[in-house]
């Protein structure tokens, strides 16, 4: 709509809209802001205040199946009746009267043409047109000429004239954007004018009418006063044919051609968050219904978000590149954001050039997730296995595993050994021999059974490796993964589909959305609290001092061999985000989880309107006091104590001694192999060595 600000209050004329649930009549209304924000909202004609206005949504993208086209289609009964009259008038007056072609229109221009000896006039019919824009090139030949009228014979055949000239109101050539053409006059009204065709005034309608003639020659951004002579003209032509009347079209010869002095970089500004709608109606949605054109589809997507997002990866990246003397624009990365309690997709960002329409990195890149897995490890320990809970000690000695005639040793990020750590400090200090040893004991098939659950529909390899995440997935997959564990365990399939209209107004079915608990909450809540405690002390800490107090949250970093692949995945109350960022030819970065995403990621919630993780313990949950060093129950004469969550049936039953300061076992203790030689083994079957607890 049209707005117009007076002080601290703006008076909105809002666009009428369909929603798939009712109808927004359009109506003046009067918002008045305090202190930045929206104080009252009124109707100016009734002075009725309102408590709630929804606005015309914004037009994010189009899709057109038949060619790599942009399109804002419109049906013959929508457009404004002067577009129709009026392009009849000047193009083809004899439209309904004619089969295809007009051969006095043809004689009358080639004698035309012959007296100047160069072409001066067309003697195309509007339905000749259609076809060259449609089905042929622009060659100049007889054949391709012969080729044109016989086809546009054929079309009137099949044809009635009104579909004839809905499709070419849809399909005429009207200017180039970039490396996209402007096609069909829908379009061409938002991109010169930046409204919808039916709010266009008497002389921009005559404008676009005059461009059908030649979008290039008459193009109103590079030659404005040519187009205001074409313009003219026609103006002219439909006085004389009685479409408009004299004086209506004296004013509009005398107004300003009205095109919008910014340019649209394309109908399509977003195309890495309008790929994963392709992806999803696909998905979600029968195939038969999807082929009507004129779909009306309603996203998740917020636009603030979406640009705010965009931004803050291309400036850290930058900053990254400069900072790693990285070659500039190799370095790249992605980003998700979706909402907690929906699982809806917000933004989602495919590389550091949002508007290139290629490869989109959130969805299509597959990348190992080094420590980003880690979450699933340890709430498979939880969930299948009743030797773990918080407090349970693990080796943190070096451990060597076997398959087949390889071997696998697997080390610290900072090649340390600690003797024992706890449960929850493997995974906030993201220490790699403790979950090996944590893994090996649940088993790979329970936890690759848990990555699925989460979400994971890609296929994972029964290696042992995954347990540090060498598994290749894209940001997408992360993200899902993630946004189950901000469920609380609950998995929603992430959408960016809230609901598609057919042509008339009527809401598409669905497949039905799963919805399922795929582990209990207190497990996932003994995890998003360990995940919290990364931000805090662990891997993550740097997000203590980056971001204010109140923006609590959890999540994970992850780093791959070779620092290839930078990770950070975590979520808010509200938002779930994650980001990768890497090069493209898989070349290191030298960057970490830390280092890396990280710092993308608290740029990102910084500027992120969003609540702070403050999870409520399910029922089942027990909060225990208990040793930080033994993880036994604390003993008030010694040790120090700290509160961990337990599940009420797996809990410490031993109280810590205070003779001795609590160790592994001597055989554990050291981590070596075990006193008689490891098996051989000529099958894939991992042998591990040195799995004490």
């Amino acid at each position: 709509g049209t707005y117009v600000k007076k002080g601290g209050t703006f008076e909105i004329h809002t666009r009428g809209f369909k929603f798939a649930s009712d109808l927004e009549e359009e109506r003046l209304i009067r918002v008045t802001l305090r202190k930045g924000r929206v104080s009252s909202i009124a109707n100016v004609d009734n002075a009725t205040p309102l408590s709630l206005v929804r606005l015309e949504p914004i037009l994010i993208g189009n899709f057109y199946p038949h060619h790599n086209e942009d399109r804002v289609l419109v049906r013959l009964d929508e457009v404004p009746p002067l577009l129709t009259e009026g392009l009849i008038a000047v193009e083809d007056k004899n439209y309904y009267n004619h089969m295809g072609i007009n051969p006095t229109s043809i004689m009358r221009a080639l004698l035309a043409n012959m007296r100047e000896g160069r072409k001066v006039q067309g003697g195309s019919t509007l339905t000749q047109q259609l076809v060259k824009n449609y089905f042929l090139t622009n060659e100049q030949s007889y054949k391709r000429k012969i080729n044109e009228a016989t086809m546009s014979i054929l079309l009137e055949l099949h044809y009635s004239k009104d579909q004839l000239l809905n499709a070419y109101l849809n399909e005429i050539y009207l200017g180039q954007n970039g490396k996209r053409g402007v096609h069909g006059f829908g379009l061409a009204s938002q991109f010169y004018f930046e409204r919808p065709l039916k709010e266009l005034s008497n002389g921009q309608v005559a404008l676009l009418i005059g461009m059908a003639k030649g979008a290039s020659y008459y193009n109103p951004r590079r030659f404005p006063n040519r187009a205001k002579i074409r313009r003219n003209l026609v103006l002219d032509i439909m006085s004389r044919e009685g479409k408009l009347s004299l004086a209506d079209a004296e004013k509009a010869k005398a107004e300003p051609l009205g095109v919008s002095t910014s340019r649209p970089s394309s109908v399509n500004p977003f195309p890495a968050y309008l790929e994963l709608v392709r992806q999803q109606l696909r998905r979600d949605y029968q195939e038969e219904d999807l082929r009507n054109e004129g779909l009306i589809i309603f996203t998740a997507m917020d636009p603030i978000i979406q640009l705010e997002a965009e931004n803050v990866l291309k400036r850290r990246v930058r900053k990254l590149e400069r900072k790693q003397r990285i070659r500039k624009g190799k370095l790249n990365g992605a980003m998700v954001i979706s909402q907690v309690d929906s699982g809806e997709i917000l933004a989602i960002v495919g590389g550091t050039n949002p508007r290139y329409a290629g490869y989109n990195r959130a969805i299509d890149a597959k990348r190992q997730i080094g420590s980003v897995v880690k979450p699933a490890v340890y709430l498979a320990a939880l969930e299948r296995s009743r030797k773990f809970h918080l407090s349970t000690r693990v080796s943190d000695a070096p451990v060597t595993v076997r398959v087949g005639k390889q071997y696998w040793k697997p080390q610290n990020y900072d090649h340390r050994n600690l003797g024992a750590v706890l449960f929850i400090d493997a995974l906030v200090q993201s220490r790699n021999t403790p979950t090996v040893r944590i893994g090996i004991k649940t088993g790979l098939d329970h936890v690759i059974e848990m990555m699925h659950d989460l979400g994971i529909e890609s296929e994972i390899p029964a290696y042992p490796s995954i347990l540090l995440g060498t598994s290749e997935l894209s940001p997408m997959e992360v993200q899902q993964m993630y946004q189950t564990l901000a469920a609380g365990g609950t998995y929603t399939r992430l959408k960016a589909i809230r609901s598609v209209m057919d042509p008339y107004g009527e809401t598409l079915k669905r497949y039905p959305l799963n919805v399922k608990q795929v582990a209990s909450p207190t497990s996932v809540y003994q995890i998003t609290y360990a995940m919290n405690q990364i931000t805090k002390r662990g891997t993550a800490k740097y997000l203590a001092s980056a971001l204010p107090a109140w923006k609590n949250s959890a999540g994970k970093t992850g780093t791959t061999n070779n620092k290839r692949d930078s990770w950070y995945a975590g979520f808010t109350g509200q938002h779930v985000v994650t980001v990768w960022v890497g090069r493209d030819d898989n070349k290191p970065t030298n960057l970490t989880g830390g280092s890396g995403a990280l710092r993308v990621w608290a740029d990102m919630i910084k500027v992120l309107p969003t609540k702070p993780f403050k999870p409520r313990s399910p029922k089942g949950t027990r909060w225990i006091k208990v040793d930080a060093d033994s993880g036994q129950l604390y003993n008030p004469a010694c040790g120090r104590a700290i509160s961990l969550p337990f599940d009420s049936s797996s809990v410490p039953r031993t109280r810590r001694k205070c003779a001795a300061r609590p160790a592994l076992q001597p055989a554990e203790s050291n981590g070596g192999a075990p006193s008689q030689p490891a098996p051989s083994s000529t099958s894939d079957s991992p042998v591990w060595q040195g799995l004490g607890f």
